[in-house]
Parts: structure tokens; C-alpha cells; sequence
């Protein structure tokens, strides 16, 4: 019998309710993978049979811990699907592939593939990439994919001129992907969606198998992952979606906050559950989210409350130079260790960017502090990994043009990018794939002295094909790097960084090793899959005895007894960009951002910001962050007060060195038919943010750039036309 005794009663509730349309509203650290684990047990527990049960999350991270939970209360989990949205797609696309063209053995490109690919399309096209760079065009079409546009949609809706470029080239992508037998991340659940709405039967295949949904971080979906769930539970409504709209942040990659606010409009009679006790963090920690969540017009309300302590209060520090932020970081982390009995592992330092970090890095280093980064380049992005990974991946699916290409010079056989060429042109004319024209000797004699060459590649490959039938993943790797001469060409190309790359693949031998212990029918495909969706992220472990550093949107999910928040300043936190936006939205997520931030500490949070910041090769000047300025002196350290004061005697000190350097102000080659009725020191109106300082000027073509500084948000730069600055 389910013990429910350690549960709250709202947390009861959620568990209890088992058909119908439920949404709850899980606040930070209130315990909702504990009401998921729990809800499914009671389900089985009450007669609902394991194989109808689906449950979706976003990480591998979160779908192991969740797998792991529902283990230790029911012996039935083996028959659950838990998953994330991309490896439960990818799985029903490995079945159902050949409705949509492909074979279930596709390839999974990641964003280098798709921009391999894409340069490739660019280039087929005539297209000019400096125009149409392939990551930018990547992210375009990753976009329409999450709005379920197909090409044809794009090019009949094309906005302008640029849009209807992207869509031949969208269109172009999409008939290679198809002929390489590869999808792209985003084609997982766009695809899966496809197959779903094209094919009434094989949606109602799904959804008879599916008769119980539940979804974890409801908040996240984006178009594509609300129609698919919404397809899926269309028939019989049993679907609880677990979320909060407070901790929304992935806008910028598709995701709809609207999707849970308005979730009771898409499915009636929906009982709604808050589930506001917070069991993660202290008092202090809690009033200063709380309060500054408020701000928010978009939101659901909710009071999280927490029977924890009131803790210590938050600790806001502003140092003079960017370099001493970081200094004050390593200086508390080993005061903590020292004084607090803190071991490594309890502290993690966010930031907003990824950039945000060396600073960082060069004072752990400097004080002989351990430290893990998560977010830089991921081992399986290595170069040495990536080019393996192409060996499996042409192995697995021949038709895979992207991988071929990779390795068809690696190691270093004489085939030049001319000979490619060549071979994609035939493949092209004949409509056949690139690893078909090499099979077919009738073209050997189109290749001239590279025939040979291009003859021992493909036997290479087939032989490695033919033994990937009969060998474990572990086995196979270890006879491609026989074979292929690939760990040698590493000794002969760079023998002085050799060591880190053989390690790297030894660390992916002993990858493979695991796989095939762990998964005894494991197959080539889905050992490709599994790595395909890694995140950086699920290879964290809360045993690494090591500071953790990380940027916010990377921490979600996580929690970690003491905090840094680095960079609480405007212009870096929120961004700039969030602070000219047309509408609210972007600030808003900004500050949802912040909320999560605040919600990963248990015990202790530390906020802090430079007066001067490097950005760009010029030192910046920027206000403090308005999200510090939000937070109510009682949840603070009595030096709050202290940093209002610091505050106005900043602006004068700006003024101070604006004024003098108004003293020095050389003139400039003044644009034709410009003048200005301002110069440095002079104070001008802007019409969004009010009075400040001219700091610097600027030619600019045919305008000027200003600098002006504002009390309240720091420097800005604007052209002196269009912005019609005027002198007050």
C-alpha cells in the first residue's frame, strides 16, 4: 500500500486525482517530481495498466531521476514510458519512419551536421552566405519547425524578400535531409507531429496506448510539443501537466508561457491544483523570488511559503572593476569552506552568458579552487568524437551524406573537396544517395586517378557495415580505429596536443563499454540515438567534490546549498536587448530568469555586480540591475542601504569623468549636413529613458554615435538621428 503520509494535502490531491484533465501549478523546490512518481503509483496501484502510462519531460536528467523514483514504489516501471519530448519522438519515428519516406535506421544530426548541410544547400542554391550564414538560417528554420510550418507554408507566407530566401533553402535542406535518410533535432517532434496528423490510424494506435499523460515543465513547450501532446490525449483527456509560469525562460528557443495559462481553455472541466510549499529554501530566499516575481503581468497567482527557517538574509556586493567581482566570489567561497563547514560541491556560480565565465575561471584558478564548468564544448561536440561518431553514423545509415563526407578524407586519403564534388553531383543528377554512387562501379571512371581511392573508402566502410551486424557497439568503435588508422593519424597531425584527444576517445570506448553492460539488445541506432540527445547538463553529478559554474538557464532543475549570482547589472542582467524590447515579454522572461536563478539556493544566496565591466574591448559603465533594486531591504544584509547611497554617488562620479573628458573634446569630421546642438558633458533628453549625460561621440556613415549615460540604467548607445536625442 502506497504510504501518502509524508505528502501535504494539496500534494495529496494531485496524486489522488487519476482521469480527467488536471494542471498543476508546482512553484519552485514544492516537490512536484515526488507528486508525479507518486501519482503514477497510485494509478497502477488502483488498476491503470503500466503500458497505457506516458510521462514527458525535458532532460535525460530529470526522466532518469523520475525512472529511478517510480522503482522504488512499483515493481511495474519497466512498462512506463518516461521520457523526454525528443527521445519519445525519436522512438515512435524509428517505428513509424516509412510513412514519412526514411528508414527507422535515420541519423540524428546535430547543429554542426545541420549547418554542414545547410552550407552545403546555401552553396547548391547560388546563394550568398554571408547574407544567409548557415547558423542563422539554422535558427530561422529551427523556428519554423517549432510553429509547425512547413516549407511550402514559408514560401507561400514569405514576409519579405529574406524570409522567401530562407524558405528555398528550407525547402532544398528538407529534400537532402530526406535523401541522407537524417533528421535535425528539430524534425523529432515536428516530424513526429506529421506522421501523427497525416495517419489517423497511427494516431490512434498512440493514443490507445497512451490513455494516462502526464508532462513535467508544461511551462516550456513550445507550438510543436503542445500539439503533439494535445494530439496524443485528444481521445481520452486523461492528462495532468505539471508546471510553473514563473519559471518560464525558453522563449528565445520557441517556448510559450501561454501554453499552461491557457490550458484550461484547450481541455474542460480542468481541475486545478497549487501546490505553493516550498521544502528547498529558506524564508529570505523565498521573500526576495517572491517579491520580485510580482512585478510579472503575465502570470498566475501564487504565494510560494516555506516552514524552513528565516536563514540568512541575501547579500548584495558592489565592486569597482569586473576583475574584483570575480575576486570576491573566490574570497567567499573559501571563507564558506573555511568557516561555514561548506564543502565544494554546495556551491554553484550562475551567470547570464556563457562569456560571463573567464573572469571567473582565471580567480578559481588563481586561488587554487576547483571548479567544473558546464555549458562549454561538450565532449561529444570534440573534433576527435565528432569524427568516430561520423564512422558509426555511416555505418548505421550509409545514406547519411553530412557523416560521409566528414570522414571520407579522415584519416587523410587523397580525396580532395573537387572528387566530392564530383560524387555529389552524380548523386544529384541520378537521384541516387553519395555512399550509392561509390558503391556503383560504373561511375569509377568519372574519378580518374581518385577512383582507386574512392574504391578502397567504400570497401572500408562495407566491411565495417557487415561487422557492425554481428559486434557490440564496443567492439565495432574498437575496430574502426583499427581499421581507419584513426588513432595514428592523430600522432602524426598533432603530436604535441595528442594526449587529451586519445583520452577523449578512450573515455568514448569506455562509453560504449557501458552501453553495451547496460543494454544487452542494444543496438548501433540507439546507442547513436542516446548520444545524439545527451545534454550537457545530464552529466552532472552531485558527488563532484567542485565549485559548479554554469549559466542560469543551465542550472534549472538543480539546487545547490549556497548561490553566487555574478553580473546583476543592467544591460547584463537583464539584457540589453530585454530593455528595448517593443513589448514587455522579453523583460518579463528576464525576470523569470532571476526567479529561478534565486530558487536554485537552499541556504544562501550572494548577488553581485561591477560598477565597470570590459565588454566588446571597451570598458562599460552600467547601472546596478533593477531586479536588485526590486528586492525589499528586509530580505537583505544591512549594506543594501549602503548600495542605494553608492548608487547616487556613482552617477555624480559618472558626471565627474564625462565633465572632464568634455574638457579634452577634440572635434571631429562632422557628417555633411549634421549638427548636433550637444556635445560631451551636455545633458539630453531620450525619449525612453529620460535625462543623462553625453559621454562620447562618434561618426557613423552618415550620423553620429552617442554614448549617454542614465542614472538608472547605465550607459546606452544610440544614433543621433534616429533616436533625435535633444539638449535639455
Amino acid at each position: 500500500m502506497l504510504d501518502l503520509t509524508q505528502l501535504n494535502d494539496e500534494q495529496k490531491k494531485a496524486v489522488r486525482l487519476t482521469d480527467g484533465s488536471i494542471i498543476i501549478f508546482a512553484g519552485a523546490g514544492s516537490g512536484k517530481t515526488r507528486v508525479i512518481t507518486y501519482r503514477i503509483a497510485h494509478m497502477i496501484e488502483n488498476g491503470v495498466n503500466p503500458f497505457n502510462i506516458l510521462a514527458i519531460t525535458f532532460t535525460n536528467k530529470a526522466s532518469k531521476e523520475m525512472k529511478d523514483r517510480i522503482f522504488e514504489l512499483t515493481d511495474y516501471s519497466s512498462n512506463i514510458w518516461v521520457s523526454t519530448f525528443h527521445s519519445f519522438c525519436a522512438r515512435i519515428l524509428r517505428i513509424e519512419a516509412e510513412h514519412l519516406g526514411y528508414s527507422g535506421n535515420f541519423s540524428i544530426y546535430d547543429s554542426d551536421d545541420s549547418d554542414r548541410a545547410l552550407k552545403n544547400c546555401i552553396k547548391e542554391l547560388d546563394i550568398n552566405d554571408k547574407n544567409f550564414p548557415a547558423k542563422s538560417v539554422r535558427f530561422k528554420i529551427g523556428q519554423f519547425k517549432d510553429e509547425l510550418r512547413s516549407p511550402k507554408a514559408v514560401l507561400e507566407n514569405a514576409f519579405d524578400i529574406r524570409e522567401e530566401t530562407i524558405g528555398k533553402i528550407y525547402e532544398h535542406y528538407q529534400k537532402k535531409l530526406l535523401t541522407s535518410n537524417a533528421m535535425d533535432f528539430d524534425d523529432l517532434i515536428y516530424k513526429t507531429v506529421e506522421v501523427l496528423k497525416k495517419n489517423p490510424e497511427i494516431l490512434n494506435k498512440y493514443q490507445e496506448r497512451f490513455k494516462y499523460i502526464m508532462v513535467d515543465e508544461y511551462q516550456d513547450t513550445s507550438k510543436a510539443q503542445y500539439m503533439l501532446v494535445k494530439l496524443l490525449a485528444d481521445k481520452y483527456k486523461n492528462i495532468c501537466v505539471v508546471g510553473d509560469d514563473d519559471q518560464s525562460i525558453y522563449g528565445w528557443r520557441g517556448a510559450d508561457v501561454k501554453n499552461i495559462l491557457r490550458f484550461s481553455e484547450d481541455f474542460q472541466n480542468t481541475t486545478t491544483i497549487k501546490l505553493e510549499q516550498n521544502y528547498r529554501s529558506t524564508k529570505n530566499i523565498l521573500g526576495v523570488a517572491t517579491n520580485v516575481i510580482k512585478n510579472n503581468y503575465n502570470r498566475k497567482e501564487k504565494v510560494l511559503w516555506t516552514e524552513n527557517n528565516e536563514g540568512e538574509p541575501v547579500k548584495i556586493n558592489k565592486t569597482n572593476r569586473d576583475i574584483d567581482e570575480a575576486d570576491f566570489v573566490s574570497a567567499n567561497i573559501k571563507r564558506l569552506i573555511r568557516e561555514e563547514n561548506y564543502s565544494l560541491k554546495d556551491i554553484a556560480i550562475l551567470y547570464r552568458t556563457n562569456a560571463q565565465s573567464r573572469l571567473l575561471e582565471d580567480s578559481l584558478i588563481k586561488n587554487a579552487i576547483p571548479y567544473r564548468l558546464f555549458g562549454g564544448v561538450r565532449f561529444y561536440e570534440r573534433r576527435e568524437i565528432k569524427d568516430v561518431l561520423a564512422y558509426l553514423s555511416v555505418i548505421s545509415n550509409p545514406k547519411d551524406e553530412v557523416s560521409l563526407m566528414r570522414i571520407i578524407n579522415v584519416p587523410k586519403r587523397g580525396i580532395g573537396d573537387a572528387t566530392v564534388k564530383k560524387v555529389s553531383q552524380i548523386g544529384m543528377l541520378n537521384d541516387i544517395s553519395f555512399f550509392e554512387v561509390l558503391q556503383n562501379e560504373e561511375y569509377s571512371k568519372s574519378f580518374g586517378s581518385k577512383a582507386k581511392s574512392l574504391r578502397e573508402f567504400y570497401e572500408l566502410t562495407a566491411k565495417l557495415i557487415q561487422s557492425s551486424k554481428v559486434m557490440p557497439v564496443d567492439e565495432l568503435l574498437k575496430l574502426i580505429l583499427n581499421e581507419t588508422g584513426y588513432t595514428q593519424s592523430l600522432i602524426e597531425e598533432d603530436p604535441l596536443n595528442l594526449d587529451g584527444r586519445i583520452d577523449n576517445i578512450d573515455e568514448f570506448v569506455n562509453k560504449a563499454y557501458q552501453y553495451t553492460l547496460d543494454n544487452v539488445d542494444g543496438s548501433l541506432e540507439e546507442f547513436l540515438q542516446e548520444i545524439s540527445l545527451i545534454a550537457d547538463i545530464d552529466n552532472y553529478k552531485d558527488g563532484d567534490d567542485a565549485v559548479s559554474l554554469m549559466t542560469i538557464h543551465t542550472s534549472k532543475g538543480l539546487e545547490f546549498p549556497c548561490v553566487f549570482l555574478t553580473g546583476m547589472e543592467e544591460g547584463i542582467f537583464p539584457t540589453y536587448r530585454a530593455t528595448i524590447g517593443e513589448t514587455a515579454d522579453d523583460l518579463e522572461e528576464e525576470r523569470r530568469l532571476f526567479y529561478v536563478a534565486i530558487t536554485r539556493a537552499r541556504k544562501e544566496i550572494y548577488l553581485s555586480s561591477s560598477l565597470s565591466r570590459l565588454q566588446r574591448g571597451q570598458i562599460n559603465y552600467n547601472a546596478i540591475s533593477r531586479f536588485v533594486r526590486e528586492i525589499p531591504e528586509e530580505y537583505t544584509s544591512d549594506n543594501m542601504a549602503k548600495i542605494k547611497s553608492m548608487l547616487k554617488d556613482e552617477a555624480r562620479t559618472q558626471k565627474q569623468k564625462i565633465n572632464l573628458k568634455a574638457d579634452n573634446y577634440s572635434k571631429l569630421v562632422t557628417p555633411k549636413n549634421i549638427t548636433l546642438d550637444f556635445e560631451v558633458g551636455d545633458t539630453v533628453m531620450q525619449k525612453k529613458y529620460g535625462e543623462g549625460v553625453v559621454k562620447e561621440i562618434s561618426p557613423a556613415g552618415k550620423d553620429y554615435e552617442v554614448s549617454v549615460y542614465f542614472e538608472e540604467h547605465g550607459t546606452k548607445k544610440f544614433m543621433a538621428l534616429l533616436s533625435k536625442l535633444k539638449k535639455v
